[in-house]
């Protein structure tokens, strides 16, 4: 049993304890690194430990909150998604892909390891966040089929790999603010979306109007998780970042800092974090941690 995390701790405290169970988790659910085929285990483990601010599964805890979801319950659904992410991840940095050499603060997987060898802890990260999606949900098959669905969609060609296809298409073009809120709504979106909804998904459900509600604010969080993040590649060092910083500028793919100019990606920064919170306040103080949570995304410094 993980502990409960709670409602009287201050925000990094929270934090704090739900990035630890999160990590428990994924060590537990990962293969041990000397299992058969102990390259490929290991590998998968280098990749998903040890590292990362775990956003996605923060969210799922924090609107979990929202519908008084059991921990252990949520803390799957983080897990699966978090396990996707870092598959992203994996494949992002391949030199077919972005080319990157840095992740967390440490060589990346390809580069750890082989590229044969991150192309299979990607395909495996896949395809264990659907295991545990899949084990028993007390009985609620339409709701475990509902979440699995939901993760399947965000994670392909009509979310996460779709946004990631655009932007592969979009090196050396100049897009409109339209094309480029369709790209990230896919490439990162998608997923932050996810894993609020997964999370909520988790415990009593919402009505329809609190369900829309928290569906706009996922929206905007993230979006506002890109903005920020296009300014953070722009004005961050590597060392900070813990990636290489600056990097999509150098690879001349269209950005918010590219397309507005630093000081209007700021504003629009502030603009998403607003139009976020607002969202959720048919909440009440339910929302707290999501609230929080969108301070932390939009004022980090990594």
């Amino acid at each position: 049993m993980t502990a409960p995390l709670s409602a009287g701790q201050t925000f990094p405290d929270w934090m704090r304890a739900a990035q630890s169970q999160v990590e428990a988790a994924l060590a537990a659910c990962l293969p041990p690194a000397e299992a058969i085929p102990a390259r490929l285990h290991a590998a998968m483990r280098y990749a998903s430990l040890g590292g990362g601010k775990r956003v996605r599964p923060l969210l799922a805890f924090a609107a979990g909150e929202l519908t008084d979801a059991p921990g252990e319950r949520v803390r799957d659904a983080a897990c699966a998604v978090e396990l996707i992410h870092v598959y992203s991840l994996v494949h992002d940095d391949l030199p077919c892909m972005d080319d990157d050499t840095l992740r967390r603060g440490r060589p990346t997987c390809h580069v750890e390891y082989d590229e044969p060898t991150a192309l299979l802890v990607g395909d495996s990260l896949q395809s264990l966040a659907f295991e545990l999606l899949a084990r028993d949900a007390d009985g609620d098959a339409a709701r475990q089929l509902e979440m699995i669905r939901l993760l399947a969609h965000a994670s392909g060609s009509c979310g996460m790999a779709g946004g990631q296809a655009i932007d592969l298409a979009a090196v050396g073009r100049t897009l409109t603010l339209p094309e480029l809120e369709l790209m990230h709504a896919l490439k990162t979106g998608a997923l932050i979306r996810a894993a609020t909804v997964l999370g909520a998904l988790c415990g009593t459900p919402l009505p329809e109007a609190q369900r829309d509600a928290l569906d706009r604010y996922a929206k905007r969080a993230g979006l506002l998780f890109q903005v920020v993040d296009d300014i953070l590649d722009c004005t961050a060092s590597t060392s900070t970042l813990g990636k290489t910083a600056g990097k999509d500028a150098a690879a001349e793919k269209p950005t918010y800092v590219s397309l507005l100019g630093l000081d209007r990606a700021r504003e629009f920064a502030a603009d998403l974090h607003v139009e976020a919170c607002a969202a959720l306040t048919v909440f009440g103080e339910r929302s707290r941690r999501l609230v929080e949570l969108t301070d932390f995304i939009t004022h980090r410094k990594f």
